[in-house]
């Protein structure tokens, strides 16, 4: 488990999508995995590329929680978080078959995972230490 803490979630998306380029299956992103009768009468879909959306919405959850410890594992964490972003980026622009919008989408979540990393932790070590007036170091408050 410690090794999830260090790897970002959104490398596993990216490994998994480049596994479907790689063999040609980019196309079974429409494909419905799921069918359900609504109570009002309408069916839903569940699609493939709609489950990679779902897993980027939980894995950026469990990203921006990882953010919040001040630690030397979570700043390998988050330059891992901006090469995996910088490999999205490169791919959605250069691969053929990450021209889509489920990966656009990944691609923008990964982003914010970057983002929102390096604002929290700044923000959380910034509470960490703090001076007062006559810069005298106080201890972080439990």
């Amino acid at each position: 488990m410690k090794f999830l803490r260090k790897v970002p979630m959104f490398g596993f998306l990216l490994v998994v999508y480049d596994i479907l380029i790689v063999i040609g299956k980019t196309d079974i992103m429409g494909n419905a995995l799921l069918r359900l009768k609504m109570m009002s009468g309408a069916t839903w879909l569940l699609s493939v590329g709609d489950l990679f959306i779902i897993l980027g919405m939980i894995f950026l959850f469990i990203e921006v929680i990882k953010s919040t410890r001040t630690s030397q594992a979570a700043i390998l964490d988050h330059i891992l978080s901006t090469l995996v972003f910088i490999i999205f980026l490169v791919e959605f622009i250069v691969v053929k078959g990450a021209g889509s919008s489920v990966f656009l989408i990944l691609c923008l979540m990964s982003l914010f995972d970057v983002i929102a990393g390096f604002t929290v932790t700044i923000t959380t070590a910034r509470r960490d230490i703090t001076m007062d007036r006559n810069s005298t170091f106080i201890p972080p408050s439990s």
